[in-house]
C-alpha cells in the first residue's frame, strides 16, 4: 500500500492507494501517531485508489474512529471505490464509517 498525506489545521488527509493489509497496520498506525501528535483531530482517509482492505485493516479503521472520537475528533472515509464498499458490506461496516464523494464535503463535515 501507498500512504500519503496532507494536513489542513486540525485536519489530516490520508491517501491510501493499492491494498491495505495486515502487514501495511503497523506503518499505518505510526503515521497517524505522527499526524495526530503534530496537532490533527481529525482524518480523512482519501480511498479513490484504495482496491482492498482486509480485516486488520478494517480492524486499524475501527480503532481510529473510537480514538479519534475519545478526543472529539472524527474519521471520514472519501470516495471508497466499488470493491472497498462491498467489503464494507459484507462486513456489516458501511455505517460505522461515514463516507463522502470529495475531499471538500468531508472537510466541511468535519468542521
Amino acid at each position: 500500500m501507498k500512504l500519503s498525506y496532507q494536513e489542513y489545521e486540525h485536519i489530516c488527509v490520508l491517501t491510501l492507494s493499492g491494498d491495505y493489509t495486515d502487514d501495511d497496520v503497523d506503518n499505518f498506525r505510526r503515521v497517524v501517531s505522527d499526524r495526530l501528535d503534530d496537532g490533527a483531530r481529525h482524518v480523512l482517509l482519501n480511498c479513490e485508489h484504495l482496491e482492498f482492505v482486509d480485516s486488520a485493516g478494517l480492524e486499524s479503521w475501527l480503532r481510529l474512529r473510537e480514538q479519534l472520537g475519545d478526543k472529539g475528533g472524527q474519521l471520514r472515509l472519501i470516495n471508497p471505490d466499488d470493491n472497498v464498499e462491498k467489503i464494507l458490506r459484507l462486513t456489516r461496516l458501511e455505517k460505522s464509517f461515514e463516507a463522502h464523494p470529495t475531499i471538500e464535503s468531508a472537510v466541511r463535515s468535519v468542521r
